[in-house]
């Protein structure tokens, strides 16, 4: 029988990927819901609409200045947030993986941001902007779809990508969720019309690939020479090179995980603790998006190096 400490072993996505809030603190308390959960018979899919909830919970609570609200409002985000590490840790150690799971998957954590950025906006609407006597007014709203459509919804893209190429190279397809819009159009359209739920999300996501794979030209060019390198290719030399992408890739993976959850929840929960929930739109639209731009320019510089070593060998070869 597994030992807690392997079964949490397991249900990591890789040591490369988990960052370190996650690994001493998200994931264990996820993994003993996980184990209580499992035995229960409850599904992973129930625990993802359990999120919803919650953190839509945790957008109303923000839209309060009281500081006990607020608090409350941080536990439930937190607690979405483990229910949301729990689906997932279930799903590795259990095989029950679905595709309305993906779905919910997908759709949950974007509705704890709506939530909160539509609270905050309300918030703040009447509140004086610092240092003048004019209200927020509309502005705010500007300023959420800034932090929001322009700047978090991109950076979450990117560095989800990015820990899915890293897991490719690092475990291989079945340790990754790394899909192209071409695989994605290919499911839509052979998707009976009588699954409109199944079909929407393949077009859905068809359409989240692309995004992905447009803003990342040179990856795309590497993984295209990748995936077709000829089988005379030795396989030491191609093993190399992928030593080499990992070790280029796995600096960068610290910064995807900024990107992600904890790092913005923390800078969120001190803004609305200290009621200048404002300064969080504008983290995300300066210092999340500066660290967005150099980790895109580092990965495309990688990618650019190993397409011309791929390149080389194949001369050589």
């Amino acid at each position: 029988m597994s030992t807690f400490k392997e079964l949490l072993q397991a249900s990591f996505k890789s040591n490369d990927t988990e960052e370190w809030l996650d690994v001493h603190f998200t994931r264990p308390i996820g993994l003993v819901f996980a184990l209580l959960w499992n035995k229960l018979g409850i599904h992973p899919n129930a625990i993802t609409i359990l999120s919803i909830f919650l953190g839509i919970g945790a957008g109303w609570m923000f839209y309060h200045t009281d500081l006990v609200y607020n608090i409350i409002g941080m536990i439930l985000l937190m607690l979405a947030n483990f229910c949301d590490s729990t689906d997932g840790q279930m799903a590795r150690l259990t095989g029950k993986k679905t595709l309305t799971g993906r779905i919910l998957d997908g759709f949950s954590s974007e509705l704890w941001f709506v939530a909160v950025y539509v609270a905050l906006c309300l918030r703040m609407q009447n509140q004086l902007i610092p240092g003048t006597e004019i209200t927020w007014r509309y502005w705010i709203w500007i300023l959420a779809a800034l932090a929001g459509f322009l700047s978090h919804s991109q950076q979450a893209m990117l560095a989800d990508y990015y820990r899915q190429i890293h897991l490719f190279f690092l475990k291989g397809k079945h340790g990754s969720e790394l899909d192209n819009s071409a695989q994605q159009e290919i499911k839509y359209k052979e998707t009976p019309h009588s699954q409109i739920l199944a079909r929407l999300f393949y077009k859905n996501y068809a359409a989240y690939c692309r995004k992905q794979e447009k803003r990342t030209p040179k990856f795309q060019k590497f993984f295209s020479m990748w995936n077709n390198m000829d089988a005379s290719c030795s396989k030491e030399k191609l093993e190399a090179i992928r030593q080499k992408f990992l070790q280029g890739s796995k600096p960068m993976m610290p910064y995807a995980n900024i990107l992600s959850f904890n790092t913005r929840a923390i800078v969120l929960y001190m803004a609305c603790l200290l009621n200048i929930p404002w300064v969080y739109f504008l983290f995300e639209i300066t210092l999340l998006n500066l660290l967005y731009i150099y980790m895109h320019k580092c990965h495309e510089t990688l990618c650019a190096d190993m397409t011309a070593q791929l390149a080389n060998l194949q001369n050589n070869d």
